[in-house]
């Protein structure tokens, strides 16, 4: 494979269009290999743990926006559509803390003021998730957010839905002190939440803005599945269900 590579980079003049751009077949190729290489290095990484295989997963997305810079010109703009945990600056995060770095760091780190970072926050509402992973999705109640959170805060405010700017000194010095955040992915574990989707950021310096959706309706698959249409409220009191 690295021979390929070699071979792909030596070839890539001849290769160029006439405006000097590499043409989209040398950069697809290109990119098919990168995605090879770097896949066999994560599934081997995930043996020796979380935060190698976390970090080797974002530096290939950094790596590849780089890549797609160089083809498109220093000019263009690229728009990536993430989940928080991988488009908030890690650095403000319990997670950086860990030694884990994440896509937006490294863009705030190699292109400064030329990259703009937003967030996604909710109160409440609801989530199409599993349980556990290779599981069934499942249409799943989004319990409120604890106290002492982002999210509750935002939601205390009764703005509703709206946009917040985070780049105002103002606004940076009323949300300076680390508050939790919640994150909900492929998995969502509402009766274990707290340990399983909260962690502690300095939200104006891990995003450049935040959109607030108060309430969130789960997104419908194609086909929805007995266990989506089934999805219910873990109660309050669980385990004890008293």
């Amino acid at each position: 494979l690295i021979d390929q590579l070699v071979e792909m980079r030596r070839k890539a003049t001849a290769a160029m269009s006439a405006d000097g751009q590499p043409v989209n077949e040398l950069v697809s190729a290109r990119e098919n290999a990168e995605v090879v290489r770097d896949a066999e290095r994560y599934y081997r990484t995930m043996f020796g743990g979380r935060v190698n295989s976390w970090n080797l997963r974002d530096s290939h997305m950094a790596e590849t926006l780089d890549r797609l810079l160089e083809h498109l010109g220093p000019d263009s703009k690229i728009v990536v559509w993430a989940h928080n945990s991988h488009l908030g600056d890690a650095r403000a995060t319990q997670m950086g803390r860990a030694g884990e770095l994440n896509l937006g760091q490294l863009v705030r780190e190699r292109y400064s003021n030329s990259s703009f970072l937003i967030g996604f926050t909710t109160y409440s509402g609801e989530v199409t998730a599993a349980s556990n992973w290779d599981e069934p999705a499942q249409r799943k109640i989004v319990r409120r957010a604890l106290a002492n959170s982002i999210e509750a805060l935002f939601h205390e405010t009764g703005l509703g839905d709206f946009l917040l700017l985070l780049r105002e000194s103002t606004i940076r010095t009323a949300l300076s002190k680390p508050l939790l955040e919640r994150a909900i992915g492929v998995i969502y574990r509402p009766e274990t939440e707290r340990v399983s989707h909260y962690f502690e950021a300095r939200v104006p310096e891990q995003f450049d803005a935040v959109i607030h959706i108060d309430r969130t309706l789960a997104l419908i698959p194609l086909e929805t599945s007995v266990p989506w249409q089934e999805g219910e409220e873990v109660p309050e009191t669980f385990p004890s269900a008293v």
